[in-house]
């Protein structure tokens, strides 16, 4: 059996060897020989490419989930050394220009302020705002100011507090504000006798206004993306107001606002109803109420250019309450920049009916007496133009003159019986129109950062119709303000009011009985008057201030209306705190 695998195993070894051999030489041939075209007799076996995978090696490791902060080192600065590099490649020093002082921008939008002055005069003031998000602001303000003059009964008293939020949508704003003011007052004015001596108010009584409100309004937001939007806005103002007898008066005015602009002109119209109603009028024949509601519809399209707008329109305007009426008016202006920016011209034609407010009428004049007249007024037809323009941000003007034609244009007159309380009474009819005439000015100007001037001119000429006078409305008025920067710190405020000469309504009285002796008036002088007043801050801290203000430095006497004096010289101070 060995011996038959000896031979196997050697016959083996041998074929291997031969086989070695003839394969070298068949290579050696095959180097040696070229090549030669393929004849019939080749032939090629070809079959299917299956590729094979290896099997995949997998990573038998789960990972660490575990949530390993890693440390961070505390870095420090303070061994860096100082040194000055020095080249010296023609480079020269340059010449540091000290910056002027100007009001710094304080981001505290609460506060709270209390001051002390003559007069027993108490100032008490505070406003708060939560506005974190700049998508929302809610915030509420407190007021009380109170002063009493020399004269009886010469007593101020003002009360206002206010809450108030907005909040801003993707595609609208809402912001709304409810309020309560209060202001009190007495009948202090001393009309006298024939002797100029008798008083005909010796024991002053007091009045007292309440008025509660509510503004809310909607406002589309501006897409810088689509200019031609369509943009909007819904109002809604409501208000009630009383005084302290039998006056009342509550109005609910809602409004809106549309405008879709195409290519280059805009179209759009404004709406508004005004309900309103007034309690103790002279309207005997509805229990001495009145009502004058009215309602406006202006439609207008507007062509706008690089240098030129023009709208054109109409104002329809129903009135509705007591008595109705129907009224339309045009209303067209232009406005044109002959060098844009620094010159325009202006102007336009339009007229409305304003409606008679009793919160209005007090606001102007709290000496008002019981059983007034209300009555709206209506604007028959506006003249307008004049220029406006503007050179940079230190230099703006405006002029402007106007022609009016007024019917039922409002007035204070003094009553005949009480001559310390005031009526109303209204100049124009349908027959006879007041004129007025009257240029507007207005001027701004920066010097500098430290210096800021401002002022409005009125000069107005009326040519009444049922009255000899427009009562107590003087022809020349001027408001003029400063501001000065003196430093970062320190900032002074400075204003001066001028009014011309006005008229009012004056009967004779017995001084025995008091009683009028004839209803023929004459025209009593209100002198014109100048008025100055101003005010400095100074800003000890960042959150701590003073200030104190000053009214009437000439501590002049003069009289808006016909008996009724102003307080004379007097000074406020106090601290404000920001937070």
């Amino acid at each position: 059996m060995m011996k038959h695998k000896t031979v196997f195993k050697n016959y083996a070894i041998m074929a291997l060897l031969l086989g070695i051999g003839v394969e070298g030489y068949a290579q050696q041939q095959r180097d040696t020989v070229p090549d030669r075209p393929v004849t019939i007799d080749s032939i090629d076996i070809v079959r299917d490419y299956r590729p094979i995978l290896a099997d995949a090696v997998k990573i038998r490791r789960s990972p660490d989930m575990t949530n390993k902060r890693s440390y961070m080192p505390k870095l420090s600065y303070g061994n860096i050394p100082d040194k000055k590099l020095d080249i010296n490649t023609g480079l020269k020093e340059l010449n540091v220009q000290e910056t002027p002082f100007s009001e710094t921008l304080d981001l505290r939008s609460n506060y709270v302020k209390f001051g002390l002055g003559n007069f027993n005069t108490i100032l008490g003031e505070g406003y708060f705002s939560y506005d974190e998000y700049e998508d929302m602001q809610v915030g509420g303000f407190v007021k009380h100011l109170s002063q009493k003059g020399s004269l009886e009964g010469q007593k101020f008293s003002r009360q206002e507090v206010g809450v108030f939020g907005k909040r801003i949508l993707p595609l609208f704003t809402v912001n709304g504000l409810v309020g309560y003011n209060r202001y009190a007052t007495n009948f202090y004015g001393v009309p006298l006798a024939n002797d100029r001596m008798t008083s005909l108010n010796p024991s002053p009584e007091g009045q007292t206004f309440s008025d509660i409100y509510f503004t809310g309004e909607l406002t589309s937001n501006y897409d810088p993306n689509d200019a031609e939007a369509l943009s909007y806005s819904a109002k809604l103002d409501a208000y009630s107001f009383s005084d302290k007898f039998d006056a009342k008066e509550t109005s609910v005015a809602l409004s809106a606002y549309l405008n879709k602009r195409v290519n280059a002109f805009n179209v759009g119209a404004n709406v508004s109803v005004d309900i309103n109603s007034v309690d103790g009028t002279d309207n005997l024949a509805n229990a001495g109420k009145t009502k004058n509601s009215l309602a406006i519809l202006n439609p207008y399209i507007r062509f706008k250019g690089d240098n030129y707008a023009i709208t054109l329109g109409a104002n329809f305007i129903p009135e509705f309450g007591d008595s109705t009426s129907f009224n339309i008016f045009p209303a067209a202006e232009v406005d044109f920049a002959l060098a844009p920016e620094y010159f325009h011209i202006f102007g336009g034609v339009n007229g409305g009916v304003k409606k008679a407010s009793y919160r209005d009428f007090a606001r102007q004049n709290p000496f008002l007496g019981p059983n007034l007249a209300i009555r709206n007024m209506v604007e028959r037809l506006h003249v307008f133009g004049g220029i406006k323009g503007n050179a940079g941000a230190t230099f703006g003007y405006k002029v402007k003159a106007i022609y009016r034609q007024l019917e039922g244009m409002p007035l204070f007159v003094n009553n005949m019986g009480t001559p310390f309380q005031f009526d109303m009474v209204y100049d124009g009819n349908g027959d006879e129109a007041v004129k007025h005439v009257g240029v507007e000015g207005e001027l701004n100007i920066r010097l500098s950062e430290l210096i800021n001037l401002g002022g409005r001119l009125n000069i107005d000429q009326y040519t009444t119709a049922q009255q000899e006078e427009a009562w107590h409305t003087p022809k020349l008025r001027l408001a003029a303000n400063a501001r000065f920067n003196i430093s970062e710190k320190l900032y002074i405020d400075a204003e001066a009011l001028f009014h011309g000469v006005s008229y009012g309504k004056a009967f004779e009285y017995d001084p025995a009985t008091g009683l009028i002796i004839s209803d023929t008036y004459s025209r009593r002088e209100v002198p014109s008057f100048f008025d100055l007043s101003a005010g400095a801050e100074y800003k000890a801290t960042k959150q701590l201030g003073l200030f104190v203000k000053a009214n009437n430095i000439f501590n002049t006497e003069y009289q808006t209306y016909l008996y009724y004096p102003k307080l004379g010289f007097n000074v406020l101070g106090g601290l404000n705190f920001s937070f």
